[in-house]
């Protein structure tokens, strides 16, 4: 530490001695005529025609002998090598060049040309400064092991990367390429449902009362109102409201939030997209969904499948759609189908899966479907026949009245979507919720509350509607093949140091 303090103070009196020569290290206005990558993939005609031109970036390598100096200087779009001249430059302006440190960003002007040993370079008539760097960028440091060069630097430390991203972007650019990746799905996303005839809409974060999912909320408080407000846990029920209003097809991507634990699928804050079709059921957001994700893997990759850690998946369609209950019995020899709670409950007991005082038969059934079942859904899958009891704002099933029409996507072991076909049943939806708020007094602290306004919504009419939620953080972490959600968000939450 007593090394690193004194390099930041050789830097800062760096920094003096430039302002003393009536140079601002910081300027308001700067001039770039080329990326570095345009000048490479051009390098031809700017060799031939010497036009002069300025370049920007930061610098990671630089080296003087006596009156000449070499650097290199990279952008977002590549790197290049500047050569510099006293004689060409000036005096002064040599003088601000000895007083640059590897991590400071620089004008450079100057014409393209072929050194001595032939390296394409800049040569520099004015080298301007536009931010003093102030502490000492980590070296990457590597060692060999096994014939492989292998990182053994600060920046191989995940905790690390994660608390200090910009710094894991900068010595790791090959990270950039998670984010990268995610913003093309997010655009495809969008593109597909546009062009699908749905309306991206915009819905509040603060909440008078949380509701569509069962999860606890981060509170808040409003002084001016002086009352207490949520951070949304869906984005559900005033979607609702928009198809009662009128509209038939809206999605929202939005920031979500949950109070609740976090492992490798969840962090508290996250992206959801939420959509709702009137006039459709669960069959139709099933085959909205198989096209909306093989869409976006071929607009990204221009691929039919994907391959998650030598896993193949494919996305032909059509992809399986299974009953939970055929699930479970496949993998365990249980037939849980008939719901019956000391049955289920015994056989719970028996494979050591922990009961909660509330849960009901769905709410163990689900829990057994996790322990067996989840992990072996390699390729999508649509999983259905979920119960009622843990589905409150589906509709029942037509033949059997203790499940719903419901489906969750699974693939590679993990859930990417939950879909309903709606209950637009005011009546019907005011005895779900009630029973859920009776679950919250027993000590339920992730069951529904009962929202009024959004079930006086429901009593003016809502039409057949079709839904679905889908996990964005998930399926990005599907596409770039990684296992944690931390890796595909710029900044995961992260326990105060």
């Amino acid at each position: 530490m007593e090394n690193f303090n004194q390099l930041v103070a050789i830097r800062r009196q760096k920094l003096q001695k430039i302002k003393n020569l009536g140079i601002n290290p910081y300027p308001n206005r700067v001039k770039r005529t080329h990326t570095i990558g345009n000048l490479i993939e051009h390098k031809d005609k700017y060799l031939k025609n010497q036009k002069k031109v300025t370049v920007n970036g930061r610098l990671n390598a630089m080296r003087r002998q006596g009156k000449i100096g070499f650097a290199n200087i990279t952008d977002e779009t590549g790197r290049i090598q500047l050569y510099v001249r006293q004689d060409e430059v000036g005096n002064e302006n040599y003088e601000v060049f000895k007083l640059l440190d590897l991590g400071d960003f620089v004008q450079v002007e100057g014409e393209c040309f072929l050194t001595q040993r032939g390296e394409y370079s800049v040569k520099a008539t004015n080298v301007l400064i536009l931010c003093k760097n102030l502490r000492p960028i980590p070296t990457v440091k590597e060692k060999e092991v096994d014939g492989e060069k292998k990182r053994y630097d600060e920046f191989s430390d995940i905790e690390l990367r994660y608390r200090k991203r910009y710094l894991d972007l900068l010595l790791n650019p090959g990270n950039k390429r998670n984010f990268e990746l995610r913003a093309r799905v997010i655009t495809a996303i969008r593109s597909f449902l546009d062009n699908r005839g749905f309306l991206e809409v915009e819905t509040p974060i603060l909440q008078s009362l949380y509701g569509g999912a069962n999860a606890r909320p981060f509170m808040t408080h409003h002084n001016t109102l002086d009352i207490d407000l949520y951070l949304r846990i869906s984005i559900e029920l005033y979607l609702k409201r928009l198809i009662v209003g009128g509209f038939e097809r809206v999605y929202e991507l939005g920031k979500t939030f949950r109070n609740e634990g976090m492992d490798r699928n969840h962090n508290p804050e996250f992206t959801l997209l939420e959509l709702y079709q009137a006039y459709a059921d669960y069959y139709d957001i099933m085959d909205l969904t198989e096209d909306m994700i093989i869409h976006v893997v071929k607009e990204v990759f221009n691929s039919d499948k994907i391959v998650f850690q030598e896993k193949e998946i494919s996305l032909k369609k059509p992809w399986k759609r299974v009953s939970i209950f055929e699930l479970i019995k496949e993998e365990t020899g249980f037939d849980a189908s008939g719901l019956n709670f000391e049955r289920i409950k015994a056989f719970c007991e028996e494979k050591d899966i922990e009961i909660e005082p509330t849960a009901g038969p769905g709410k163990l059934i689900e829990e057994i479907f996790k322990t067996f079942v989840e992990s072996k859904l390699i390729q999508p899958t649509f999983v259905t026949d979920f119960p009622k009891e843990i589905s409150p704002l589906a509709k029942s099933k037509p033949g059997n009245s203790e499940l719903a029409e419901r489906f969750e996507l699974f693939i590679n072991g993990d859930e990417y979507a939950n879909a309903f076909t709606e209950l637009n049943d005011p009546i019907d939806q005011r005895e779900r919720l009630e029973t859920q708020s009776r679950l919250r007094e027993l000590g339920d602290v992730e069951a529904n509350v009962v929202d009024e306004d959004f079930l006086e919504a429901l009593e003016y009419g809502m039409p057949p509607t079709g839904g679905l939620g889908v996990g964005i953080d998930r399926l990005i972490m599907l596409i770039t093949e990684n296992t944690s959600i931390k890796e595909v968000i710029l900044f995961p939450q992260m326990k105060p140091e």
